[in-house]
């Protein structure tokens, strides 16, 4: 993996880990935790990409695996309750 290649993903790990704390439903938010990002790998709301350097799902299998998880997550989202952020809930399929 290049140094430009790690650096994207760094930069989309926190970004989704960002995103995915602002799921407006507990029980799709719990399915992020369990096949995500760890629970406190991550302080909420750092956006500094370096605190990801040398996780082991920054390789490839790791990597894609995360990225497919935080899609289906916001698909549930999107059916169960949205995003809920700076006191605005985004529209939802509900």
């Amino acid at each position: 993996m290049s140094k430009k290649e790690l650096i994207e993903r760094q930069k989309m790990i926190v970004a989704m880990e960002y995103v995915a704390r602002h799921i407006n439903d507990e029980e799709v938010f719990d399915s992020w935790l369990m096949c995500g990002v760890p629970d406190g790998d991550i302080e909420p709301g750092n956006l500094d990409p370096t605190q990801v350097y040398e996780k082991d799902y920054m390789i490839t299998d790791g990597f894609k695996d995360i990225m497919s998880c935080f899609l289906r997550c916001m698909c549930m989202a999107y059916e169960e309750g949205g995003l809920y952020c700076g006191g605005v809930t985004s529209d939802s399929k509900n």
